[in-house]
């Protein structure tokens, strides 16, 4: 054995997480599902590109009217 060898170590929140997983299998499909529920959406690259292209340039101090 090395002298550098450390005993076998697993944190409170680890062994949190995975008691959480062994109690409930599905739990990381369920976050899965959510997760492309809410975030992995499929962009319309031509619509992006359409904003992008409608965009105003703001004033560099947005509550000053207009002087002519």
């Amino acid at each position: 054995m090395s002298i550098f060898a450390r005993p076998h170590y697993t944190s409170e929140i680890t062994s949190f997480i995975e008691g959480m997983k062994e109690k409930k299998p599905t739990l990381e499909a369920e976050q899965r599902a959510g997760r492309a529920l809410l975030w992995d959406k499929n962009l319309d690259r031509n619509a992006l590109e359409e904003y992008r292209e409608a965009k105003v340039p703001q004033q560099p101090y947005v509550y000053q009217t207009q002087v002519k």
